[in-house]
This record gives structure tokens, sequence and C-alpha cells, in this order.
């Protein structure tokens, strides 16, 4: 009779052992900053050509990192304020976080032109305008912000929100209306409902102050950052969209135009309006987001592909070639690139490896998943602007744009690979399902 019951007993813990489900493992959220303020100050670059000394710096250059958890996934979005970061010094970095596989760390940069260059373009007199020794600093700091949200994750939920952004903040130089308005915002929150982080997604160019002002600053992006941590008591950090060609914050005084049948305005070069931007698209992030449901146990994704680019342009291969950072080059004469897609939640996010211009960021977020589709420009790498091949050399206006192209294919490989990446996941989302 005892070893009767004893198996009945042991039949109904098998049971119960079968019918629950195992715990599933909470989604974590950790951030961590450091600033990468050179002391003393280096000339700053708003892109090819020679740096100009800065005098003065206004705000702080910054490297800011947050990483997703769920499960045994984890994925790093890192933000930096610097025009661009080539993956040869991302591929530094990844080096230093031996935790998160290297494909899962995605580090984008804000295009501020009020930086140092870490490119370190090749010059005519056979040097280069870039500081080695400031480019290791980077690297190291933004490890060390990267380990540092691993050893702070904690429980979180998430809120996702995509909206426009109203108001004086982003217009297109070469064609005012054609840009981009919407503005995304994931925002983590503890389980007390205290702000823990929140990312601003939004297409712009940070250079109100430009280059030729002889200041280093962080330009609409510190501010916005600041903004958000003041109000919002939590982290703050900011990525750049398909910003290229030539999607720039609204600095135009509106009273004071220069070519009026070129749409041309005499522009506000100032902190002061820098301050205003900032503060601006802070409120329009908070309020874009304050509504937004909770989604408790967001699901995370992480997909990478490498892409291979033709450098048909002899500018960008002669920068290829020239500068110390040794990028690596194939036999073929093309560079390699990492795209990500990354499902986070009901949200899509898809790396662009440059500046794409906004027809290109348009159509590939139609094209994208989830409720809440984000593009992340300038991420993984940073090879200048990225054209269609029917935009590629058809105006004047794009004259720039196209020799700073890596050539007249680059977007549409771009957009077949992001494609081809959406499809797997949406393959393998199908699947899963069966």
């Amino acid at each position: 009779m005892l070893r009767s019951r004893f198996s009945a007993a042991c039949l109904v813990l098998v049971y119960l052992v079968a019918v629950i489900p195992a715990a599933h493992a909470e989604f974590q959220v950790g951030t961590a900053m450091r600033i990468i303020t050179p002391d003393p100050l280096l000339p700053v670059s708003g892109g090819i050509g020679t740096p100009t000394p800065a005098r003065e710096k206004k705000g702080e250059l910054t490297a800011r990192a947050i990483v997703f958890r769920q499960g045994d996934v984890s994925v790093a979005v890192v933000q930096l304020d610097l025009l661009g970061f080539p993956s040869v010094l991302g591929n530094r970095v990844c080096a230093q976080v031996p935790r998160i596989p290297r494909t899962n760390i995605l580090i984008g940069s804000t295009h501020t032109h009020s930086a140092p260059d870490c490119y370190a373009f090749p010059n005519l007199q056979g040097g280069h305008s870039g500081d080695l020794k400031y480019m290791d600093l980077v690297c190291n700091k933004v490890a060390d912000a990267i380990n540092e949200a691993l050893d702070h994750l904690q429980a979180a939920t998430l809120k996702i929100a995509t909206g426009e952004a109203k108001g004086k903040i982003a217009y297109n130089y070469y064609a005012p209306d054609l840009y981009d308005r919407r503005m995304s915002v994931i925002q983590a929150v503890d389980p007390q409902g205290k702000v823990l982080a929140t990312l601003v997604n939004y297409a712009i160019h940070p250079e109100v102050l430009g280059s030729g002002a002889g200041v280093l600053s962080p330009d609409v992006i510190g501010p916005l950052c600041d903004k958000l941590q003041e109000q919002t008591g939590g982290f703050a950090m900011f990525m750049n969209g398909a910003q290229g060609g030539m999607v720039t914050a609204d600095n135009r005084d509106l009273d004071k135009p220069r070519d009026n049948g070129r749409a041309q305005w005499n522009d506000s070069r100032t902190w002061e309006e820098c301050l205003r931007i900032g503060h601006l698209m802070a409120a329009e992030a908070q309020r874009i987001v304050k509504d937004a449901p909770i989604q408790k146990d967001p699901k995370v994704v992480c997909e990478a592909l490498d892409v291979k680019f033709p450098v048909e342009s002899p500018l960008m291969l002669a920068i290829i070639i020239g500068s110390p950072l040794k990028y690596p080059i194939n036999p073929d004469r093309s560079v390699t690139a990492r795209l990500n897609l990354v499902q986070l939640g009901n949200a899509q996010i898809l790396t662009i490896p440059g500046e794409a211009l906004p027809n290109i960021g348009f159509y590939l977020k139609r094209k994208m998943r989830g409720e809440h589709k984000l593009l992340f420009g300038l991420t993984n790498d940073a090879f200048g602007y990225i054209l269609t091949k029917v935009d590629f050399k058809s105006f004047p206006r794009y004259d720039y744009v196209s020799r700073t192209s890596l050539g007249e294919m680059t977007g549409e490989i771009l957009i077949e690979n992001a494609l081809l990446m959406i499809e797997r996941m949406a393959e393998r989302e199908r699947q899963s399902r069966k």
C-alpha cells in the first residue's frame, strides 16, 4: 500500500513538472557612461579635410552603453559623440568584451561635426588628421562602459513608441521637406515604475555649431541627453537614423533668407541653439513615449550578416588605403561591413554602416516587421553616404555625397541584404510557431 501511494505521488509530481512551464529568464537592462572629451582639446572634424583647432568646449563628449538581456541573449548598443567610428576600432572594443558575442555589439556615432577625427583621414603630406592615442583611449572607454553595463544588469520592462516629433528640429538642406519626422523611443522601467533608461532614435545631423566654429561639443545631442536624464532620473542615449544627404538640425533663421530661389537661409550657430533643439527633442521624446504600454517580457533576438560593398570611389579608396588604421580591404577591392537586425519586444532595429539618404530609410522602414521600426545609422561602421543607383551623381546637389559614397551600387546592396535579413527573421519566427 505504501509503495502504491509513493508511486502515485511520483506520477503526480512528474505530471506537474511536465505541465508547469519552466520559469522564463527575466528581461534585464544595464547602462553605463564614460567621458571621452580629450584633454587637452584636439582639433575637430566635420568630414574629409583639415580639422579645425578647438579653442573651447561646450558640453562633454560621451560613450554611452545600454545592454538588453533576455535569457542567454545579450545585445549591447553604444552611442559615441563622434563623427564616425570605423569597424577597425570597433573590433578593438569587442576584443575587450568577452561576455557578449562581437556580432551583438552595436556601436553607433551621433555624427557630431564638433569632435576629433576617428577615421585618421590621410592628408597630402603623407600623414593623417587623427590622434591614434585618443582613438585607443576611446576604444578602452567604450569597452569599460559596456562591461560596467553588464555588471549592473537589473530587472526591467520596456515601453516603446513612435510618433512625429513636432517643432523646429530638423529639415533637409537639399530639399527642406524631404525628411523623416518620426521619432522612436525605447524606455526601460524597473519593477517599481522608475525610469532606468531612455533611448531616442531620430535622423538628424548634429551640426548646429559646425566644425568651423572651433568648439568641441556633442552639439544638440548633449543637451538632449542631459535634459532627459534631468527630467526622467534615468540614463539617456541617442542613436541616429537615415540622415544622409542632408537631413540636418533646423537652425535656420527663417527671417534671414540667403537665397530664396534655392530655399537657403542664414544659420544660427550658437550653443543656445543647441540647447533649444536638444531640449525640444527631449520634450518630444517624453511626450511620444508617455502613454506607451508596458512590455513585461520583451523578446530579444539579434541577427548579423557580413556584407561586401565594392569601393568604386577614388576618394574613398584613397582613405581606406592611406589611413594608418589599416582598414581591411578584400582582394576584389571591396570592404566588408556588418548589418544587424534586432527584435526587441514589438520593435525591429536595423543597422546601417553609413549615412543612408532618407528615401532609403523610408523604404526599409516600410519593409521591416514589427510595430515599431528603428534604423541605427552610422552603426558598426561609417562608410560615407549611401545612395540608390538612381540618385548617384544625378543632381549637382549630389556631387559631394556621390564622391564620398563607396559607389553607385552601395544603396542597392544595402537594401537587398537588409530585405534578406528581414525575411529570414520572419521565416524563423513562422517556423517557431509551428
